[in-house]
């Protein structure tokens, strides 16, 4: 899902108000009734309904509200939640669900059958405009809810309801991968409430999973408590989660060194190469699966997606040198990136055909812009290259303006960075196709799959609002890589046809990788079992504390 984004993934830390954090950090949750578990968090940029958010600030609380048919242990490997089976049929083109009878929404109702069908074609639907509509691209019948005018209760055709407790799942093409999709925050199901008024849920949603909702203060913080009827594979150890908001990393940090913030998974470059030898705080740097890149809009001058903007993307891209910036300004709390996905991530590669464009190399990508300029010259006097991002986040400040300075003194060209307030306003004008500058990106995966990288982000299907591809870039040639990964009978045989896939992306550049970010956490003394997962989160369920 999610920019570090679910889209975007990449969001890290960011809010709008500043005055209050220092005190609320902690002290909130030391008001509440319990062991409340305080974790800095972003302030969502939509309500909080599973098929409409593709960022973490709502990523993080959404996945402790709900549970889907499946889930993942913290390394990656799919457990059964609310489904007791899913079996493959017709040689993987069909797929039959049997839950579990006896699960519950946190307001009592049943989870059915029905509950996922018509949550799964709400969200596919484009009448409804749901932002992870392109989840479902696979399932037979999509391409209809995708048509102007199409009624807003329209259901997907591929989805059967066989029983209360039993449905079926047909797709457009065979896919041994697709049941490793559904514990992915697109899939979680709804109540029928929801249909009632979709706007009063996304403030105050009703979930099925570890954790019922409490209470959102917007740019303040999300509060959830654990929920006692939940007998999943993912018990809360704790009474709940306070998801404080901040605008700023040193405060966030400071306040975990004065014990009045339990954890942060945002290390501000102020501290990225002393955190782990801090004795105030409790360190975590382990390897992780978010990948930050930063994407170019197809329809940015002498940047689309054409030859001269290949050219000069690939000549950008070799200008950059990820071994320092890794090392220098991000204190080794990163990897420099050598594909599209990352190394916890099954298809992963560091020895991909076209890779030499992720290596800092000034000579070649001078030749690279040079080639540029004999189709479409440059002009230095009134031509500038920008990179936006959002000012809320210290540690994306420090990054691009070390991404410019590279690329000014390998091109000798004016780059320079674009800061926009916040990161709420930011993903807006992305959402709005108003930035036409290069703009900051990354992905934390909602499912371990190679296909969650690659096609949530530069799939067709998944451009023009639909999805995750926010520079809305199209290759009928990635398109097909895609549909063959898809309808592979293994998963082998499928991540060849992805690795295929990210050749043409190394070639065409639609987002630049930059690094594979570790799984970066500090936690307060007396703050305990804290590991990271696949997502680079912490397992927030297991964390406990010391109660005075």
């Amino acid at each position: 899902m999610r920019l570090h984004s679910k889209v975007i993934g990449a969001a890290l830390c960011v809010a709008s108000i500043v005055a209050p954090l220092a005190a609320c950090g902690g002290s909130r949750s030391q008001q509440m009734d319990g062991m409340i578990i305080s974790y800095q968090a972003s302030e969502p940029q939509n309500p909080l309904i599973p098929g409409d958010t593709n960022e973490t600030g709502g990523g993080h609380v959404i996945d402790m509200l709900f549970a889907g048919l499946i889930g993942y242990d913290k390394d990656g490997n799919v457990v059964n939640e609310v489904a007791k089976s899913i079996t493959p049929e017709n040689g993987n083109k069909r797929y039959r669900v049997v839950l579990n009878d006896d699960w519950t929404f946190d307001d009592g109702t049943k989870v059915t059958a029905e509950s996922f069908t018509r949550a799964w074609s709400y969200t596919a639907n484009a009448t409804n405009a749901q932002m992870n509509a392109s989840f479902f691209a696979s399932i037979k019948g999509y391409d209809a809810l995708q048509k102007s005018g199409v009624a807003s209760d329209a259901q997907l055709p591929g989805l059967t309801v066989v029983s209360e407790t039993e449905f079926t799942i047909d797709l457009t093409e065979a896919s041994a991968t697709f049941p490793t999709m559904l514990g992915g925050e697109a899939f979680f199901p709804l109540p029928d409430s929801f249909y009632d008024d979709p706007a009063a849920f996304g403030s105050h949603p009703i979930g099925d999973g570890p954790y019922k909702f409490d209470s959102w203060t917007h740019n303040q913080n999300i509060l959830v408590r654990r929920n006692d009827t939940y007998h999943g594979n993912f018990p809360a150890r704790n009474d709940g989660i306070n998801f404080v908001i901040y605008t700023d990393a040193d405060t966030a940090y400071s306040d975990v060194q004065a014990g009045n913030l339990d954890l942060l998974d945002n290390i501000p470059s102020s501290s990225s190469v002393t955190f782990q030898y801090d004795p105030t705080v409790q360190a975590v740097n382990n390897p992780g699966s978010v990948l930050q890149t930063f994407t170019f809009p197809n329809d940015m001058d002498h940047f689309g997606d054409d030859e001269e903007g290949h050219l000069r993307r690939q000549a950008v891209s070799m200008a950059i040198n990820r071994e320092t910036l890794c090392k220098k300004i991000l204190g080794g709390t990163a990897t420099p990136a050598t594909d599209f996905l990352s190394p916890v991530i099954p298809g992963y590669s560091d020895s991909l055909d076209g890779a030499d464009v992720l290596t800092y190399d000034p000579d070649k990508a001078k030749e690279l812009w040079a080639e540029a300029d004999a189709i479409n010259p440059w002009d230095n006097d009134t031509d500038v290259l920008k990179f936006s991002y959002n000012a809320d986040n210290p540690s994306a400040k420090s990054i691009y303006d070390a991404v410019a300075h590279y690329v000014s003194n390998s091109l000798g060209i004016r780059a320079v960075t674009n800061p926009v307030s916040t990161f709420a306003e930011y993903r807006q004008e992305i959402t709005d196709r108003k930035l036409k500058t290069a703009f900051r990106t990354g992905w934390q995966p909602d499912y371990p799959a190679a296909d969650n990288y690659l096609v949530q982000l530069y799939d067709s299907a998944a451009a023009d609002g639909n999805g995750a591809n926010d520079g809305d870039y199209k290759s009928p040639e990635f398109d097909k890589l895609m549909d063959k990964a898809a309808a592979a009978p293994t998963i082998g045989e499928a991540n060849e046809y992805y690795q295929q896939g990210e050749e043409i992306l190394l070639n065409d550049l639609p987002a630049v990788p930059l690094f594979y970010q570790n799984a970066a956490i500090v936690s307060a003394q007396g703050v305990h079992n804290v590991e990271t997962n696949w997502k680079n989160m912490p397992v927030l369920q297991d964390v406990t504390k010391d109660m005075e």
